[in-house]
């Protein structure tokens, strides 16, 4: 495992840089390799200040920018997925609880429209998420650099006492696509075929009745989250037509979105003979150039020895919190042994940008006029056999835009195993 001190070093040096100006030589040079790098590593940062354009001023410094961003992206985004495989390492130098085992829970989510006959919409999305032991404290880790206590104390609930904490890393990719595959040309009135991959890193601060989630989200949006490719080659290895229209997708872009949410078990009632009851709501909000939204949610299961953890998640930022509470419920000690219970949601989201349906944030690309609330409902049924859980729920999402053909459904699967 890489030393923490290795990875606040690689920080210093990516912003250092950044922030250098370089000659305008160095300006000269566009026609690079972009996946080029130092003995082959594909992670080259060429240390180019940002011309002013004729936008002029503030403006035209902000346009170039992310103009300059966007044309380099592949080799940032390795850049960025090697420091978040680093800071796995935060996770040793953080103080375990010495009181109980401590597992890691390791959580696969797909979700896919084709359980209901359609290919359209969101069609497909899957996520891989491992959520790392329950962690005491970070700042008193004596692995961690000095400097870093500074900003750890800065995060709201992280050092409140009493709570466990998990760090979880996700990486992921949903891909959108009109209702009509066929056409090759653009379909003006319908979606725009899209992308999306990225990896995130997420911090969990929990209780037996809270859980605060803050995460990061980093990825690219267009031909190089490959989700054509993707989607193609499931088509083709099922004997499906393969889409026609990928050429008319959103253009390369790279993402960023920080998210928030917070979830409570208000109600948990036992009915005898391991029959249960329990309600557990939501409050959230994410601010970025993939989506910017505020949302709220509320989630009922009925069932035997229903698990003390917070629920059941389709994919959506800060929803890798599919671990138990503590080390004492099922999955873990094996006392119970198994659940099986049946939940329903409802969630409503208040949309600000959805880069899916508006479009590229800069470049000029294909788009369509949003609705500016949209809400899922969802019902299903989990089980759990010792560590194993497994969720299964149908989904159905209101319209998403204007002119859109009814209401989109979708099937998603989460499992996931403690170890």
């Amino acid at each position: 495992m890489i030393d923490p001190i290795v990875s606040s070093t690689l920080y210093h040096v990516i912003y250092k840089i950044f922030g250098e100006r370089e000659s305008e030589n160095a300006m000269r040079s566009e026609n690079r390799d972009l996946f080029s790098g130092p003995h082959g590593t594909g992670c080259a940062l060429t240390r180019q200040h940002v011309r002013m354009s004729s936008h002029g001023g503030r403006t035209g410094l902000l346009y170039d920018f992310i103009g300059f961003v966007i044309a380099r992206f592949p080799r940032y985004l390795g850049c960025i997925m090697l420091i978040l495989s680093l800071n796995v390492s935060i996770v040793n130098g953080a103080t375990p609880d010495p009181e109980q085992e401590n597992p890691w829970t390791f959580s696969l989510y797909f979700e896919n429209d084709l359980f209901f006959n359609t290919d359209q919409h969101y069609t497909n999305g899957i996520k891989l998420t491992w959520i790392s032991l329950d962690l005491t404290s970070y700042a008193e880790s004596k692995k961690l650099p000095d400097w870093s206590h500074r900003y750890i104390r800065m995060l709201p609930f992280i050092n409140e006492p009493g709570l466990k904490r998990n760090v979880a890393f996700s990486v992921g990719q949903a891909m959108y696509t009109p209702a009509d595959t066929k056409r090759a040309d653009l379909i003006k009135n319908d979606r725009p075929y899209a992308g999306w991959t990225y990896a995130a890193v997420a911090f969990h601060s929990k209780n037996e009745r809270r859980l605060d989630s803050m995460e990061i989200q980093v990825g690219v949006v267009g031909p190089q989250s490959y989700a054509q490719f993707t989607q193609k080659a499931v088509h083709d290895l099922r004997g499906f037509a393969s889409p026609q229209g990928w050429d008319n997708q959103l253009k390369n872009e790279p993402g960023l979105n920080f998210i928030y949410a917070r979830k409570w078990r208000v109600f948990d009632i036992g009915l005898g003979k391991g029959l249960g009851v329990d309600v557990l709501t939501l409050l959230g909000g994410a601010l970025g150039n993939i989506y910017t939204y505020a949302n709220t949610g509320i989630e009922a299961r009925f069932g035997w020895n229903i698990p003390v953890d917070f629920g059941e998640s389709q994919i959506q930022p800060a929803s890798s919190s599919n671990d138990p509470v503590t080390a004492k419920y099922s999955r873990l000690s094996g006392f119970e042994g198994y659940s099986l219970f049946f939940y329903a949601t409802a969630d409503g989201r208040a949309v600000l940008r959805d880069i899916f349906l508006d479009g590229n944030t800069i470049t000029r690309s294909h788009s369509v006029d949003k609705e500016y609330f949209v809400g899922n409902v969802a019902v299903g049924i989990g089980m759990i056999l010792y560590r194993i859980k497994i969720s299964m729920a149908e989904v159905i999402r209101t319209k998403e835009f204007h002119g859109q053909q009814g209401d989109h459904k979708f099937a998603s699967i989460t499992l996931s195993f403690t170890y």
